[in-house]
């Protein structure tokens, strides 16, 4: 900074001090309150005091500590020393109701999901509120065990008080909440969706949205989300697929399709066969239990099925292969180095444009013994729940 730039920056702070009324009243208490010293030495020079620094010690202790240490007893003394009093009271006063009240607004806007995240990375936000939410974040929690609630930020625009009554539960107490639209970046900055690596977008409910207007507010928030942080891994919920192919397009990781579930399981208890009890038992709330996807050791990749059949064999059954999973930000990226090691543009581009037409996370149940497994592929297993044997259940006995 210039000489010329930095007088000028000076000047006009400078009139800008001067233009606060605050400053006026700032100097006039200040010349009110040496008068006052001047005065209480004036009268008790001599009676209570022997110098002016008493009559300053005098004001020092009445103004800051609200006591005597030196007793005046002039009339006119009594009166300034009992201003100065007063006036330390007030101001002290003044000063730490202003404090508490900063205080108090800060914890309020937190509660109120007002207040901007901080010191969070790698966490997980749940988009959309509706009836059946605590389920929702039991079975969350269930599902991930790598997550704590703590790793949980809550984004919706529901009423502050039902965030409150779920957060006054002992085992949601430590969940973050931020309160707005999540289909607006100013948002989910506050929620510092550029360090998220997880979204769980559910439609929202929290107001009188139609379904129509709750699957447009869900695509309009997969396109804002991956424009902030592209690497974040989205699964979001829709009512009509019709819109399936517009999140196709914003690259959504997961979607799911809950009037397709719905029906697709009225259909089949229908046949009285008994099919929703399996699906129930497949899904289930046991994380450990049930359909799990595991990685692949890398060492597999490029082997047939039935090898990597026969490496699985233990406790689960191998039933199928998740392809292309992960990220299509990060696949660009994978494409991107690899053009790095080969110099032919055309391959290159084709690359590109294959992870353009691939479906993310897409299954294959049961593929032939020599299907060759590609990169970015996770293996699908049907696990049971632990039960005792006979055998432990004698012994036990």
């Amino acid at each position: 900074m210039s000489k010329k730039s930095l007088a000028r920056s000076l000047k006009r702070n400078l009139l800008a001090v001067l233009k606060n009324p605050f400053t006026y009243v700032l100097v006039a208490f200040i010349a009110i309150m040496i008068v006052l010293i001047d005065i209480v030495w004036r009268y008790e020079a001599g009676v209570t005091m022997n110098n002016y620094g008493d009559s300053v010690w005098n004001f020092l202790i009445a103004f800051v500590a609200g006591y005597y240490d030196i007793c005046v007893v002039t009339p006119i003394g009594r009166l300034c020393s009992f201003i100065i009093l007063l006036s330390g009271i007030l101001l002290f006063s003044t000063l730490t109701g202003k404090i508490a009240s900063i205080f108090m607004e800060m914890q309020m806007k937190k509660n109120k999901g007002l207040k901007r995240m901080k010191n969070l990375k790698g966490h997980f936000l749940l988009c959309g509120y509706r009836e059946g939410f605590e389920r929702i974040l039991d079975t969350v929690l269930r599902s991930n065990p790598d997550i704590t609630p703590d790793m949980i930020v809550l984004i919706n625009d529901t009423a502050s008080e039902n965030i409150e009554q779920i957060r006054n539960q002992a085992r949601f107490k430590d969940l973050q909440y931020v309160s707005g639209d999540f289909s607006e970046a100013e948002t989910l900055n506050r929620a510092l969706i550029k360090d998220a690596e997880r979204v769980l977008i559910i439609s929202d409910r929290s107001k009188n949205f139609s379904r129509m207007e709750m699957d447009s507010r869900t695509v309009l928030a997969v396109l804002t989300m991956k424009n902030l942080n592209p690497k974040l891994y989205i699964a979001a919920e829709l009512y009509d697929s019709k819109f399936q192919s517009h999140l196709e397009m914003a690259h959504c990781d997961e979607i799911i399709l809950t009037s397709e579930y719905e029906h697709s399981l009225l259909a089949t208890a229908s046949s009285g066969m008994g099919y929703s009890n399996v699906i129930r038992e497949l899904i289930g709330e046991d994380a450990d239990s049930g359909i799990l996807i595991e990685d692949i050791p890398s060492s597999y990749i490029g082997r047939t099925y039935a090898e990597l059949r026969s490496f699985f064999a233990t406790g689960s059954v191998l039933i199928g292969l998740l392809q292309n999973t992960g990220n299509f930000y990060m696949r660009r990226q994978d494409a991107l180095r690899e053009a790095q090691k080969n110099p032919d543009v055309k391959k290159i581009v084709g690359n590109l444009k294959k992870i353009k037409t691939l479906k993310s996370n897409d299954p294959l149940l049961v593929p032939a013994d020599d299907f060759v497994i590609q990169p970015h592929t996770k293996a699908i297993f049907v696990k049971g729940k632990k039960t005792v044997s006979s055998e432990q259940l004698a012994v036990s006995n």
